[in-house]
Order: C-alpha cells, then structure tokens, then sequence
C-alpha cells in the first residue's frame, strides 16, 4: 500500500513540475511577444517586422509568389503641423484602426518601423494590387480622420514588390544591401517621389 501511496505522490511532483515549466515557458512567451509589438499601436515592432519580412522573403523565393509592402510615414505632416504628442497619438491610433481595415487578418504583417513610419506587407500580392490598398488606405486616412486640431491625416505611401523569380532587384539597387533592406528602400524612395509629385 505504501508503495503506491509513494508512486502517487512521485507523480504528483512530477506533474506539478511539468506544469510549473509550461507556466513558465507560456510567460516567457508572453513577455517576447509583447516585446515585439510596439506598445501603442499593437503593430510589430521594427525588428519583429523586420525578420517577419525576411521569411516573407524567403517563402518567396521558393514559391515564387509575389510579394509587396506598403511604407506609409506621415513624417511630412508631423513636421508641418507641429503637433503635441498626444494629438500624434491620439491620430495614430486613428489611423491604426483605419489601416487594419484594408489588412487581411493572419496574412498580412502590419509594423512601426519609427514614430512616423508604418509597414504593411502583403504576401501573394502583386505591385498593383498592393498600389491599390495603399492608395485607398491613404484616401481613407485623409478622408476619415481629422487631429484634434481639426486637421486631416495627409500620408506618403510608397510600394514595392519582391518577385525574385523575375529579377526584381539589380544589381545597382541592392548595392551590397540584404534584401529586405532594399525592398524598404525602394518603398521610401517612391513615398518621397509620390509627396513631390
């Protein structure tokens, strides 16, 4: 009898034990994910949508699907207006809610790169499809969303695709830059051209 009393409570520790490490692998789970995402917007952080880019990437290169990001900054609107930081945040968070409309959930990444600039990636989508999301994105921004200060949303946007199965990047845009760096480049440099155009 005391052997079994004695083979319960082995098990009982042993349980117990398990169940201890799984809580603790479950909060050291908890605590990286809320790591990487940035604590205002609830989008990725910059290095959590960096490497989520670089898989994305990847799958790319196997599948040969297409790829495009959106880069979306409204650096040119926080200089203009010279707004307090709580109008910004009171904005983005407007402008968070806006741009998770035009997303598919669990397909597409959204980030914060910096205070003023976002990412959206859009695994399988083409260069004009993702041109089109943007553009209504940043209609919908300007159309919708006003500061407290009653001024409307005005963002650059710029697209770039990774199709690698067609030779997407040469050599004169890559220039010794990883991938992923460079598809972010070109994305900026066609939101600078859009603004100036």
């Amino acid at each position: 009898m005391w052997y079994f009393s004695w083979i319960l409570g082995v098990l009982l520790a042993c349980s117990l034990g398990i169940i201890n490490v799984l809580r603790l692998e479950a909060q050291e789970a908890l605590a990286k994910e809320q790591e990487a995402v940035d604590p205002l917007t609830r989008f990725l952080a910059r290095e959590s949508i960096l490497t989520r880019l670089r898989e994305k990437v990847d799958n790319s290169k196997r599948n040969g699907l297409p790829f495009s990001i959106i880069y979306l900054s409204i650096r040119d609107f926080r200089n203009k207006y010279q707004l307090p930081a709580h109008e910004i945040d009171t904005t983005l968070l407007k402008a968070v809610n806006i741009m998770q409309q035009d997303i598919r959930v669990g397909v597409d990444l959204a980030g914060r790169v910096n205070d003023d600039d976002f990412i959206l990636a859009l695994p399988g989508a083409s260069f004009e499809k993702a041109e089109a999301v943007a553009q209504k994105i940043k209609h919908d921004l300007f159309e919708q969303i006003k500061t407290p200060s009653g001024h409307p949303l005005d963002v650059n946007v710029g697209v770039a695709e990774y199709a690698h199965h067609q030779g997407a990047f040469d050599e004169d845009q890559l220039l010794g830059l990883e991938e992923v760096e460079a598809l972010l480049n070109i994305a900026i440099a066609r939101s600078f051209e859009t603004s100036n155009a």
